[in-house]
Formats: C-alpha cells, structure tokens, sequence
C-alpha cells in the first residue's frame, strides 16, 4: 500500500502540481523556474512557464503568457470567474496586468521579498480578486534556489 494521498483533480494543490511542473520545465529550458495555471469552472485554460530567455522578451512572465492564453480561450480580456495558480508570488508588472484583467483568484506558492508585488500592498490587485498563498511553498522555494546555485 502506498503512503501517498490521491489529489482531488479539482483542488487548488492539483493545479499548483501542474504550475510546479512548469516551473520545472522552465529550469530545463534555463529559464527562471515560474510556472502558472489558470483555471476556470475546473478546465484548465493555460499552462505555461516563464519564457524571458527564449523570447528575448522582458514581459514575458509565466503570468502574462498565461493571462494571455486564458484570455484567448475565453475570448475575454477579463479573467473575473478564473483562478490563477503560480510557483512565485508575482512581481509587480504582472499584478498590475492581473487588475487589468480582474483576476478572480490568485494562489501562489513561494513569496518573493525582493520583488514581489506584496511589498507595495495588496492593492495593486482588482479589488474583487481573492488571495491565497503558500501552497507549495517549500517545493518552490528550492526549486529557485537551485536554480539561482547553479548560475554562481
């Protein structure tokens, strides 16, 4: 018998699993290790990682790809009914362009002290996006830290 526990394929620790699978496929392409999710009504609408590197592009966060994907499934600029899954906590780019898009949920896994959004407050989320963080925080946090290592 084994002692590990079967995910609800709904649950917000499933969806961060698949945000930390693009993380991981992010450090592969040497890219920093950020994934992100976003779901709505339990379908998936993007999965992606960050892709700086690859694209030459300084925007292009795992958050703003996925904003974008989502919002091309949906055909909608507004994310209001979806949820957000992410292995770091957002900059501060990227939650300006989550309150464009009104996200209804933002999860994220692993806080960023030095550049993260929260430092400046929660307010520069839509008012009517719920928070949640932490999930996953410590498989996240090493994942960076590894990756950080190995460019010293």
């Amino acid at each position: 018998m084994s002692n590990q526990r079967t995910l609800s394929v709904f649950s917000d620790e499933y969806y961060m699993r698949l945000a930390y699978e693009q993380a991981k496929l992010a450090a592969e392409e040497g890219e920093v290790p950020v994934g992100a999710v976003v779901v709505m009504n339990n379908q998936i609408l993007a999965k992606t990682h960050n892709q700086v590197e690859r694209l030459k592009d300084v925007t292009a966060h795992a958050e703003i790809l996925a904003i974008t994907a989502a919002s091309e499934a949906l055909g909608s600029k507004y994310l209001k009914d979806c949820t957000l899954y992410v292995t770091l906590e957002p900059c501060v780019m990227c939650a300006g362009a989550l309150r464009w898009a009104q996200i209804g949920k933002l999860v994220f896994a692993a806080q960023d002290d030095t550049k993260g959004f929260m430092k400046y407050g929660r307010e520069l989320l839509h008012p009517g996006t719920t928070l949640a963080f932490g999930l996953m925080e410590e498989q996240s946090s090493m994942l960076l830290k590894k990756f950080f290592s190995r460019l010293r």
